[in-house]
């Protein structure tokens, strides 16, 4: 039987305090609560069209501002992806999706290579849902990329509405990321790299 790829981290600061768990193999279920709503909308549609099973608790400065809760919250889950992938071993590595979201269309392109870059170019007309600016999905993507160790490419093919904009990224990531983390069992288990080491 395949070993259970799961995680469950917590990390505490000044501005916030997270308890999150992830089942890489899961179903798409979601239990988020960061205090931010459209953001666990995010991340409840992350879940559901990556199939990853997800709990996130969070209380951040969000009276503040909405910035530490998504910026820490997105290094929580890079950090959980990480430990559940452990070795990496027989990893599909790379994975690509272009989503489509109404109006929009999103272009998102992973490699879980331990070499942590973002490119991100998403500028729709209209930055905010309500008072949630969507330049915090860059910031999110970076955390994420960084606390993993992914390569991460985001790009807005074109978009306008910004919940549209945001849903194809955040929907695009998990499609991209359910095939990067997927077993290929054509591999006998072997890392995914010539360096023997990623």
């Amino acid at each position: 039987m395949a070993q259970e790829r799961n995680a469950t981290l917590k990390r505490k600061t000044a501005e916030t305090d997270i308890a999150l768990t992830l089942s890489i193999d899961g179903h798409g279920k979601a239990v988020v609560d960061t205090g931010v709503p459209f953001f666990d909308h995010m991340l409840t549609l992350f879940a559901k069209h990556g199939l990853f099973d997800l709990e996130v608790k969070c209380v951040g400065d969000v009276a503040v501002d909405y910035h530490h809760t998504v910026e820490d919250v997105g290094i929580v889950l890079g950090e959980a992806f990480k430990k559940a992938l452990g070795e990496k071993r027989g990893i599909r590595r790379y994975g690509f999706f272009l989503l489509p979201m109404d109006e929009s269309l999103a272009r998102v392109v992973v490699d879980i290579g331990g070499r942590p870059h973002l490119v991100y170019d998403a500028v729709a007309p209209t930055m905010f849902v309500r008072d949630f600016n969507i330049v915090l999905v860059k910031e999110f993507c970076r955390a994420f990329s960084n606390a993993l160790g992914a390569n991460l490419h985001v790009k807005l093919e074109y978009g306008e509405e910004p919940h549209h904009v945001a849903e194809a990224i955040f929907k695009g990531l998990a499609r991209a990321l359910d095939v990067a983390t997927q077993i290929d069992p054509r591999t006998g288990n072997e890392l995914p790299s010539t360096k023997g080491l990623i």
